[in-house]
């Protein structure tokens, strides 16, 4: 609970500290600007919020680690990544765009916070409880922030025990752990397909570069 707050917390803030120009820069979603993405993100503080009013009754089908699925990279063919960039440039002025995030991303923070963790809600067609829900969201978070600082390098990076629990979450889906020489931030660009190993990192990997990259959907 407490590290969903603070990594989208810390996105939130990302947002907030970017200049007009940013949002017209290229995020590190392929296909995306800057805009796009924080346009998902309010979908996903929507979701957030519609998924914590859902309670569910059965056994959970997942947990915080199964509630991700392996999935093909995008194309940018599925209906709903192709309106992203559509419904972000309806915005038209970024402060627009900023406000909206700022106002349904502090809800869906307080509803996170008010919370019970053990409640059991329903999302995606899968049970499960709200402390697992909101701890595969840590994962969410992470990757969206270093997806959104990609070409600004003067932007901060995600808290550092985000990154933890985004690498050892990635680590538990993979099945394997990587290379304790890579960093969580590498580890977690690389892992996803974010960026191509180097050489070097490659030869680290061994095998286990085979099978990269997972793709979380």
């Amino acid at each position: 609970m407490e590290l969903f707050s603070r990594s989208w917390t810390a996105l939130r803030e990302a947002v907030a500290a970017l200049a007009d120009e940013d949002f017209e820069r290229p995020s590190g979603c392929a296909g995306w600007l800057v805009r796009d993405l924080v346009c998902h993100l309010v979908i996903d503080a929507q979701d957030v919020l519609i998924t914590l009013v859902t309670p569910a009754t059965g056994a959970p089908t997942v947990d915080a680690v199964t509630y991700w699925k392996l999935v093909e990279p995008p194309t940018g063919e599925d209906p709903l990544d192709a309106l992203i960039p559509r419904l972000a440039a309806a915005y038209g002025e970024p402060g627009l765009l900023r406000f909206h995030l700022d106002d349904v991303g502090s809800a869906a923070g307080r509803a996170a916070e008010l919370a019970d963790p053990a409640a059991r809600v329903g999302t995606r067609d899968e049970v499960l409880t709200v402390g697992d829900y909101l701890s595969a969201y840590v994962v969410e978070w992470t990757l969206h922030h270093l997806d959104l600082i990609a070409h600004l390098p003067s932007a901060p990076d995600p808290p550092a025990e985000t990154l933890a629990a985004a690498r050892v979450s990635l680590e538990k889906i993979a099945g394997s752990g990587f290379p304790a020489s890579l960093s969580d931030r590498e580890a977690l660009l690389i892992g996803t397909g974010r960026r191509a190993p180097t050489d070097a990192e490659r030869e680290t990997l061994g095998d286990f570069a085979e099978q990269l990259p997972f793709i979380l959907g």
